[in-house]
């Protein structure tokens, strides 16, 4: 197995579009190492080059420099001489009169006496004491009987530093008696700088043995005092050079020489420069050669690779394959005109596919097996696929051949002579993604056309002209269903819904699912019978959604609001239908629900409207536009007031008061209720401490939790800070909430319920008996009171329904210990039907209508409490 492998890879390998590259690169890269090869001994020679030149500059310099040390030696031994043998006074002018001082433009000479003090000088200058300068003090202290060199330092009568070449004077007992000094500029020892030698960074520096510069110069600077490390050759001025250093015989110096590196290896860098210019043309040459060369031989082992394939691929493929294989060999007329194929050989596929033998299939050509195939195109693509060689495929509908798969993918590859064919049957596939196709475009839960497939169908139904009509449904009371038993039973529901409609309209209509509880049905209604009819479809339509149903165990019913519009009449397009539609639908239900709309220009007036009270919305917590008004509570067995509701008012600049029944909707779809609840809450609590604070008797205050509001994570924190920033204890503090938030998630309202009722705050069920409460899961709710809505309170007195249902919840509520209040008491009526079945609690218009905080203070005094 290992031999096969490596000798088919050795036969890859020799093959010349891959020979080719491999050879080219190898060059290349022979090329580019002796090129690299050759700069790096190039870069060594610079380097040592380099080297040697300093080692030259430094030797001259070393010389410069000694030759001129030893002068000044040389003098200020003259100089001890004549002061020791004739005294300090006349001693300078006798040297002076013999010519054996140096030129005092360059050199100033002196002497000074055992304390310190210069007695004479040349050039003249004014008597000063150097008796704390470093170098009296070295020979003061010292009898090296050596030459001393000083820092470069300036002193009381030259303001220019300048070096101080020092020796000891003795006198005749050999006693410290003063000294002999020669002062000079530091640049004079670096004034041998050549630039054409040391180019324009290079440096010429005296250092003494302490390694202090006492002279340096780098192009045109001079300078002094730089510290070098011990035995250093360099100063720490950001360039690079080659340095080197030299001591002085006899003296306590050391000469430097350094020549900038960049400038000494500027003219190898050229050079380099140039050679890998040179190298980078030979290569863009090589490989656009080599590049030319191998698609020319790419090409050729891709033909041959290509018959190669088309060989092996029966051989290779056939026996195992899911596909069948046909080879079949071309037939030519005397104009060298392909008029038929032959059957050469097939796999045991085929044959099944065929329903023939092996045999029977090579016995015949294809126009005799398939006569159709000439008709169908078949045919046509294998001449085509023969003639152009190369792989062609193609899928294929069978709509002739009842004994072969109805979907076909064809695969046919030329080979030298003829065609080999592998069909493989697809038609499952192909059934998949008609399947596939249809979920895209129908609702999984219904199985009608969904909102894609609606705009799609409608957007026909207008191309194709004629009057369409567009139905917008929406359910009534689908959301009570869904959060009061769920969403198992809502989806039910919709099923059942589904279903009605579906079987309500005609044929060429369509009804649809455009999402969540809403439907679209696409009517024909050309002509004035054909309108008349499909208005009468979407009659039946509503009647069926309002026949009651059984879902979950229980009888529900829910109707429909429909808005209707018309093409061309109300939209000129799919989109602005539907939208029309939309308009009308909501009109139908602010109609009182459970009726159809036609769609009218004056409906676009109220949508507006309601985006404008939207947008207003937005700021008008920002801009205190909002007060609440406090309607009160009163006790059925006392009469005295013991409570009130907190019920918000907007007052817009340009509306005038707007009630909460126009704006808490927007507010709870737009997601503003939250903060717009947080801001009652804390109004609240603050109102209920201030009246406190005033001296009225404390009552219990109610704030309604809307349902987004009940289910954000924060709401028990936000509770508590306003209890804490408020400073009113948590027991007057009521929260009402609606049962069918409540029933949404049951464990996670139970939870918060127990948090809020764990810090004292009381809880109330609102509007109970709208929804569908779990009588099992009330009495687990840690709640105080059930508040009767005031749809089952209307018509106390006048409804024995109404009565039922009320005095039920009375006698649930007390069975459960729980108490209860009415809201919307109108009446005596009423109230007597409610005392007389034992309601605890009144609320209403009878009582009071909502009152600003400063009215409702009036009817807190003791002495204005209503009776019962």
């Amino acid at each position: 197995m290992i031999v096969q492998l490596f000798a088919r890879w050795l036969r890859r390998g020799l093959d010349t579009y891959i020979s080719l590259p491999l050879f080219a690169l190898a060059l290349l890269a022979g090329l580019w190492l002796l090129s690299w090869h050759d700069i790096e001994q190039g870069r060594e020679r610079a380097r040592a080059a380099a080297v040697n030149t300093v080692g030259e500059v430094l030797g001259t310099y070393e010389a410069q420099v000694a030759r001129s040390v030893d002068s000044i030696d040389q003098t200020l031994r003259v100089m001890k001489y004549a002061v020791e043998r004739s005294g300090s006074p006349g001693a300078l002018t006798e040297l002076a009169r013999e010519g054996l001082l140096p030129p005092s433009m360059v050199f100033a000479v002196s002497v000074a006496d055992r304390d310190g003090m210069v007695l004479a000088s040349n050039p003249r200058a004014q008597p000063h004491s150097v008796a704390d300068q470093a170098y009296f003090l070295y020979h003061q202290q010292r009898d090296s009987g050596g030459i001393f060199v000083s820092h470069a330092q300036r002193d009381a009568v030259k303001s220019d530093a300048h070096l101080h070449f020092t020796r000891r004077l003795d006198d005749a007992h050999g006693n410290f008696a003063g000294i002999v000094m020669l002062e000079t500029d530091p640049a004079y020892f670096t004034s041998d700088y050549e630039r054409s030698r040391l180019g324009e960074r290079g440096m010429l520096a005296l250092v003494g043995a302490d390694d202090v510069v006492r002279a340096l110069r780098v192009g045109d600077q001079v300078s002094y005092g730089q510290q070098l490390p011990a035995g250093g050759a360099d100063v720490d001025d950001g360039v690079k050079r080659f340095a080197a250093a030299r001591e002085l015989h006899q003296v306590p110096l050391r000469v430097v020489a350094g020549l900038d590196e960049n400038e000494q290896m500027a003219p190898f860098e050229r050079e380099t420069r140039d050679k890998l210019w040179v190298m980078a043309m030979v290569s863009l040459v090589l490989i656009v050669g080599t590049v030319l060369l191998w698609i020319w031989a790419w090409q050729g082992a891709r033909n041959r690779t290509r018959v190669r394939r088309a060989r092996e691929t029966f051989a290779a493929a056939s026996a195992a394959s899911l596909d069948a294989f046909f080879v079949l060999r071309e037939v030519r007329d005397a104009g060298n005109a392909i008029t038929d194929f032959r059957f050469i050989d097939v796999n045991a596929r085929a044959e099944r596919m065929t329903g023939m033998s092996r045999a029977e299939l090579c016995s015949m050509t294809l126009l005799e097996m398939i006569p159709e195939a000439r008709k169908g195109g078949m045919f046509q693509l294998l001449v085509q696929a023969s003639e152009d060689g190369g792989v062609h495929e193609r899928e294929w509908e069978n709509t002739t051949q009842p004994r072969y798969p109805r979907w076909m993918q064809k695969q046919v590859v030329s080979v030298e002579g003829g065609i080999v064919a592998i069909v493989r049957d697809i038609t499952e596939r192909k059934l998949a993604e008609e399947r596939m196709l249809h979920l895209a475009h129908h609702d999984n839960l219904t199985g009608l056309p969904n909102r894609i497939r609606i705009t799609e169908r409608l957007s026909q139904m207008v191309a194709d002209g004629g009057s369409v009509m567009v139905a917008f449904i929406d359910l009534d009371g689908f959301k009570l269903v869904n959060d009061g038993l769920g969403h198992n039973a809502g989806d039910e529901l919709l099923k059942v819904v589904a279903e009605r409609m579906a079987g309500c309209v005609r044929a060429g209509d369509t009804v649809g699912r455009f999402g969540g509880d809403e439907f679209v049905l696409m009517l024909d209604a050309e002509g004035a019978d054909q309108s008349a009819r499909a208005t009468a479809v979407i009659e039946r339509v509503r009647h069926a959604v309002l026949q009651s149903m059984c879902v979950a165990g229980q009888e529900v019913q829910v109707s429909c609001s429909i808005g209707v519009a018309v093409y061309p009449h109300d939209g000129g397009d799919a989109e602005t239908l539907l939208m029309h539609a939309d308009a009308a639908m909501y009109r139908a239900k602010d109609l009182g629900k459970n009726n159809y709309q036609f769609y009218t220009r004056e409906m676009n007036v109220n949508i507006e409207e309601k985006l404008r009270l939207m947008e207003g919305l937005r700021v008008a917590l920002d801009l205190q536009q909002f007060h609440l008004m406090y309607q009160p509570k009163v006790d059925m067995r006392s009469g005295r007031i013991f409570g009130c509701e907190a019920l918000v008012r907007w007052d817009d600049p340009a509306r005038g008061v707007i009630g909460p029944d126009r704006f808490i909707p927007l507010a709870e779809e737009s997601g503003m209720i939250v903060a717009l609840g947080e801001w009652v809450l804390r109004t609240a609590c603050f109102q209920n401490q201030a009246w406190q604070d005033a001296g009225l008797a404390p009552l219990r205050i109610s704030v309604n939790v809307s349902p987004r509001q009940f289910e954000e994570q924060g709401l028990v924190d936000r509770v508590a800070r306003a209890l804490a920033d408020s400073g009113m204890e948590p027991r007057w503090l009521e929260l009402e909430v609606t049962e069918g938030v409540i029933m949404r998630d049951l464990a996670q309202a139970v939870e918060k319920m127990g948090q809020l009722r764990a810090m004292g705050v009381f809880l109330s069920i609102d509007d109970f008996g709208t929804g569908y409460s779990s009588l099992s899961a009330l009495k687990s709710f840690p709640i105080s009171t059930l508040k009767i809505d005031k749809s089952f309170v209307r018509d106390l007195g006048r409804s024995d329904g109404d009565e039922a249902i009320a005095s039920s919840i009375i006698g649930l509520a007390h069975r459960l210990k729980l108490r209860v209040i009415a809201e919307g008491v109108e009446t005596e009526q009423q109230r007597s039907f409610l005392s007389e079945n034992g309601c605890d609690e009144l609320q209403g218009y009878l009582i009071s209508r909502p009152l600003p905080p400063e009215r409702l203070a009036l009817m807190l005094n003791p002495a204005d409490l209503i009776a019962a």
